[in-house]
This record gives structure tokens, C-alpha cells and sequence, in this order.
């Protein structure tokens, strides 16, 4: 029988199911990914409960009543506004700040796009996450399941120009996480995370006009629970990071092979068991979408949409850890 020779359709196949073996393989910076992400939740909500004295400190829950009060009772008073973010500070010594400037603040924000801090640049100069890109790891599984979404589109793009590819990727992701303004998206769960992070204040609607005092350990708290959303966020850049790595061998040993059989061996060597009559008989998706066990996955995922996004990820795992052992 002939060899089959390989031309850019095979290649492009067999690229696209090592790209989906390779995400379900367990490995270390997926772990972690997945550790920063299931933490930080409960991490959020301890921070918001601290935030939430801090702020009552300064607002007595009996004058934000009064506020209130007056604001229904006449329409020319407009004093109450909701905020998620604020201005915390405290009085710092001399060898923290400006000897002439001994008052600490910083901003933070709560929502699902608020600040992030924490973001190691030393080893990846190239990668410039924004605040949305934690939306983007957070909702990793919901936005992967979504035709024209990639929530790993920020580090696919590492090192390049602003691009329609690009664009087009994130405008899709922010539509459906609802960060837009003015989206359509019923399932906002950028509206639904940040009307958990609400406090009604009195001032005017900016947060920079209100400076809320806080002790020192309770600033560093804020602090480190910001750098936690960094933190999850350089977790997800470092686990696609190894992913693309790994994908750009593939691809240049893919592109040197002449025949079917050489990339089929190269397949079996990392664990991935693909047969010829598989990549001939499928169209350039199939590898991904029409093998039948990822099939049934796909139709699977089409009903119960109930459960709850903790089942969620705990089912996925169970049937990566399946294919693992396949």
C-alpha cells in the first residue's frame, strides 16, 4: 500500500486536534491556572466583606438612610450614588512615600473589570494584559464554548500590532461577557458579578472624590487581593503560553514531514491516537468536533444548562481526565 503524502489540510487537521490534546493534558501551569481560579472567588468575597466595614466606617449605615430619606423625599437632592470601587489610604512613614507626601492611596475596583496588579513582566516583556483579560480567565470555559469567542485571544496575540483578527475575537468575548456598554447579552455576567459588589454612598458619583481612610494591614489586604486577579490572570498567560510553545514545535515538524504516517507516529509519541482514515475522511474541524467522543460531548452540552458552573468544571475534568487516559 502507497504512503500517503502530507499536504497543508492533513497538517492543519492534525494541528488543530494536538491543539485540543495538548489543553486537556494535565500539567503544571494548568493546574495552577485552574487553583488561581477556583480560589479566588472566595478571595473576592472576603476582600468585599473587609471593603464593606471600611466604608460603613466612614458612611454609618444611619446617615445613608437620612441621604436616602432626603433624596426621595426632595427631587432636588441628589446625594446617594452605588460604587464598586474606591479610594482606601492611610498615613505611612517617611521611607514609604515621598517624605512630603506621607498619605498612601490607590484606587481598586471590584468589578469583573476592575485594576489588576500583580502582573510579572520580567520574563514577558511582549504581554500587556488589560483588566478585561481577567473576565477572559475567569470565564475561560463559558467563553470556549462560544462560536466566535477566544478568551486566550490576548496572549495569542503576544508581541503583535492591534489586528481585524484580534478585534474581532475580543469585541466577541466582551459582548458576551456583557463589558461592553450597552449589550444585548441576557446572561451578563459582567452585570451579574458587579451588582454583587455594590455599596450605596454618599458624594458625588466619582470614586476619586471620596478618600475612605483604612489601617495599614487593612490597605496591604486590598492590596494583595488585587494582586490575586494579576496573579490568575499571569496563571492563564503561562499555562496557553506553554500550550502555543508546544504548538509552534508541532507545526515545524508537521511542515518537514512528507508523509501521513510520519505525523500519525509523531501523534502516538505525545499520546494522541489518531488514525489515517480518521484525517482523510474529516473535513478541517472534524478532528475537533465530529470525532465521536468529542461529538457527544458537544451534544451533551447542549442541555442541562442549569447546572451550576462548579459541576460544570468538575464534569470537565472528569472528561479530560478520561480522554487522558484514551
Amino acid at each position: 500500500m502507497s504512503r500517503i503524502r502530507l499536504n497543508q489540510e492533513y497538517r492543519n487537521k492534525i494541528a488543530n486536534r494536538m491543539r485540543v490534546h495538548i489543553e486537556q493534558e494535565n500539567t503544571q501551569e494548568k493546574e495552577k491556572f485552574f487553583q488561581e481560579r477556583e480560589n479566588f472567588k472566595s478571595h473576592q468575597d472576603k476582600t468585599w466583606e473587609l471593603a464593606k466595614t471600611c466604608v460603613e466606617r466612614q458612611y454609618p449605615k444611619a446617615d445613608v438612610d437620612m441621604a436616602h430619606y432626603l433624596q426621595d423625599k426632595y427631587p432636588n437632592v441628589n446625594t446617594i450614588a452605588k460604587d464598586s470601587c474606591f479610594h482606601f489610604g492611610y498615613m505611612g512613614k517617611p521611607e514609604e512615600k515621598d517624605e512630603d507626601d506621607k498619605y498612601i492611596s490607590k484606587h481598586f475596583d471590584f468589578r469583573l473589570n476592575g485594576d489588576i496588579d500583580g502582573v510579572d513582566r520580567q520574563d514577558n516583556e511582549s504581554y500587556r494584559p488589560s483588566s478585561k483579560d481577567f473576565g477572559y480567565a475567569y470565564f475561560r470555559d463559558e467563553l470556549k464554548a462560544q462560536d466566535q469567542c477566544n478568551p486566550d485571544i490576548t496572549i495569542e496575540m503576544e508581541g503583535k500590532d492591534s489586528n481585524p483578527h484580534w478585534t474581532k475575537h475580543q469585541d466577541a468575548n466582551d459582548k458576551y461577557l456583557g463589558q461592553n456598554h450597552g449589550n444585548s447579552n441576557l446572561t451578563s455576567y459582567s452585570d451579574k458579578w458587579d451588582k454583587e459588589y455594590e455599596l450605596d454612598l454618599i458624594g458625588r458619583e466619582y470614586c476619586r472624590d471620596r478618600q475612605i481612610a483604612v489601617s495599614r494591614e487593612e490597605f496591604k489586604t486590598f492590596e494583595m487581593w488585587q494582586q490575586k486577579k494579576g496573579q490568575l490572570v499571569m496563571a492563564h498567560y503561562k499555562w496557553i503560553k506553554s500550550v502555543l510553545d508546544q504548538m509552534k514545535e508541532i507545526k515545524m515538524g508537521l511542515k518537514g514531514y512528507r508523509y501521513l504516517d510520519e505525523a500519525i507516529e509523531l501523534c502516538t509519541e505525545l499520546g494522541l491516537n489518531v488514525q489515517e482514515d480518521e484525517v482523510i475522511r474529516t473535513n478541517s474541524t472534524g478532528l475537533v468536533i465530529y470525532n465521536p467522543k468529542n461529538l457527544a460531548e458537544r451534544i451533551k452540552g447542549m442541555k442541562n444548562k442549569s447546572v451550576s458552573r462548579e459541576d460544570k468544571i468538575k464534569a470537565r475534568m472528569i472528561y479530560e481526565q478520561n480522554q487522558a487516559i484514551n
